[in-house]
């Protein structure tokens, strides 16, 4: 049997623990309140409903008013269901005690008015309202039984009264059954006030004790400021962050441990935390040990945020809760990145200048070297006599014109990179652009028995943007293509808007690119290296140039491919860029379809 009672209060308890809000489950205290106002509700309503068929088989048939009473009675099983669906405790304390002192003051009216045996229980409204640890709550729970006594009173003052309910007991004995159950409904209260206050000491201790153990244990030091910043509380990790007891950090003594040229930044931070109530992070230098010529520094962060007063406090000045964490490793890798990003960066400078100083000086000779080769192949000054000196000096001029080509994509990587490439827009018609690359182009692509074909889409706006810088990219793209293409195959240049940007498109059937060599086209010095394309010439540079070309316009650069079956190349460029009067020259290069077609390294199949 006290097995089975004990399962039974337990399995009453986790039922009303079930009916408690979901918004206070994570809180102990909080919700053993709620259920308990739920629980004693609930069984007072029910304690009601068990009661009045004992009425009936005493008294017989009930009047109107005591139907009325044993209404009300059900009511509190009502507050309690609103507390359990809402979760608004104060709001369900304030209708418990209006609806308490409503049903003590009918009760009263029916059994006598100021003189029945149920006004001690007017004392009960304000205990019962205690329970919400409220005092405005007790205020108008202690205000609404006044409310009670004086409509008594007043009912009692005009004779309106109702026929007086009958109990068949001596009013003496009446006296004392109401004194007693007043008396021990508010002993009841009491305890279940003590209890609440043990428990919510208990949770204070507990809470405490779980904060306590987070300080002693917490590897970063846990400091308490007061309002002229002076530590109060340290955690034991003073020790190991500083070689110093706790104890000695409190009140000033953090303070002389701050680097002399960090005190300011560390007094701001916690003035300024202070006195703008946010959460404020700062770097500083501590020493470790005792002062002296050889004391040793450690950078720290703290993160210092001001203290929130408790309930019921008012706190004009409240104190400064700080964490404060040894970084000292993490600046020195910071520190060691940045000299590994400064050294990067020199030697980026470095490279980019020796590229540009080398192309400059090669781009003297060669001239001289495509000069007179073109004047030996043209025969200019006479015959040379022999046939091979012909060929000869026209493999001198085109493997010259291909190394000059070569040069003038060095150069322009390095404008790119170093950030000094020019570029001038203004707004110009794409059709003629296409058309215009094409021409150049038709003939290299009909002596390698290809088919050049010019698609422009009807209707697109003029592109603001570098007219030379377009037609570079263009011909480029359009001479790889022909290039990458086998006879009887065809290249497609076409232009069409799309999502605000004009696409300029580049499509053919030719070699392709495998899907693992995508990702590499378009980095300077890098080629696809499978075997379908080293038997062609290239530094690995023309794409590169195309797709910094294409950034510097706010645009990008796209490869489409598939291995055998052909290429796609996409130019971006957005329509919504800001046009510009300039007229500094951009410094590009014009480009003919032969030097367009040799440029080593400019492909849509090899970069």
């Amino acid at each position: 049997m006290r097995v089975f009672g004990r399962e039974s209060v337990s399995g009453l308890a986790a039922y009303f623990s079930s009916l408690v809000h979901e918004s206070v489950r994570g809180d102990v205290l909080t919700a053993a309140r709620h259920q308990s106002f739920i629980a004693s509700h609930l069984l007072g309503g029910l304690l009601a409903l068990c009661a009045f068929p004992v009425y009936l088989v005493l008294n017989g048939r009930p009047s109107l008013f005591v139907v009325a009473a044993f209404l009300w009675l059900l009511t509190p099983i009502g507050i309690a269901i609103f507390l359990s669906r809402t979760g608004r405790f104060g709001a369900a304390h304030l209708a418990s005690a209006a609806n308490f002192a409503g049903l003590v003051t009918y009760s009263a009216w029916l059994t006598g008015g100021l003189s029945s045996w149920l006004i001690p229980w007017m004392v009960a409204v304000p205990l019962e309202a205690a329970l919400a640890t409220d005092r405005r709550i007790v205020a108008w729970s202690a205000a609404a039984a006044g409310v009670g006594l004086a409509v008594l009173a007043a009912l009692q003052v005009y004779g309106i009264a109702p026929p007086l309910l009958s109990l068949g007991l001596s009013p003496m004995l009446l006296a004392l059954i109401g004194a007693f159950t007043a008396t021990t409904y508010a002993a009841a209260l009491a305890i279940m006030v003590q209890l609440v206050q043990r428990r919510s000491e208990g949770a204070v201790r507990a809470g405490e004790e779980r904060y306590r153990l987070l300080a002693e244990n917490a590897n970063d030091l846990i400091t308490r400021h007061d309002e002229k910043g002076r530590i109060v509380f340290a955690s034991l990790a003073a020790q190991q962050l500083l070689g110093e007891p706790a104890q000695k950090i409190l009140g000033d003594g953090l303070f002389e441990c701050v680097h002399v040229a960090d005190r300011p930044t560390y007094l701001t931070a916690l003035s300024r935390s202070q006195t703008n109530g946010e959460p404020i992070a700062v770097e500083f230098r501590l020493r470790c040990g005792s002062p002296g010529e050889n004391a040793r520094y450690i950078f720290v962060e703290m993160r210092c945020r001001p203290m929130q007063p408790a309930d019921g406090e008012a706190l004009d000045r409240p104190g400064i809760v700080a964490v404060t964490r040894d970084i000292t490793d993490r600046k020195a890798q910071e520190a060691e990145l940045t000299r590994a990003r400064d050294e990067a960066e020199s030697a980026s400078r470095a490279k980019s200048q020796f590229l540009a100083n080398m192309s400059h000086e090669l781009r003297t000779p060669l001239n001289a070297v495509i000069g007179f080769s073109e004047i030996l192949n043209r025969e200019l000054f006479g015959a040379l006599g022999e046939a091979r000196y012909r060929d000869y000096a026209r493999l001198i001029h085109e493997s010259g014109e291909h190394l000059l080509n070569v040069v003038n994509d060095i150069l322009d990587m390095s404008k790119i990179e170093a950030g000094k490439f020019n570029i001038v827009k203004e707004p110009f018609e794409v059709a003629s652009l296409v058309r215009s690359c094409c021409d150049i182009l038709r003939h290299t692509a009909e002596r390698r028995g290809l088919t050049l074909i010019a698609d422009v889409a009807p209707g697109i706006p003029e592109l603001p943007a570098d007219k030379r810088a377009c037609k570079q990219m263009l011909i480029n793209v359009i001479a790889n293509a022909i290039k990458f293409t086998k006879e009887g195959g065809w290249v497609r240049a076409s232009a069409r808007l799309a999502r605000g940007n004009v696409e300029l498109v580049v499509a053919d059937n030719g070699i392709g690119i495998a899907a693992e060599d995508l990702p590499k086209l378009g980095n300077p010095f890098v080629q696809a290296n499978n075997s379908y394309d080293r038997s062609y010439e290239g530094a690995g540079l023309g794409l590169s140039v195309v797709k910094g070309l294409a950034r510097l316009h706010g645009g990008r650069f796209e490869l489409e491919s598939t291995l055998g079956q052909g290429t796609t190349a996409i130019i971006v460029l957005p329509l919504d860029g800001p046009v510009e009067s300039m007229e500094t020259p951009v410094e590009l290069k014009k480009v003919s379809a032969v030097s367009a077609l040799d440029r080593g390294g400019a492909g849509l199949a090899a970069v």
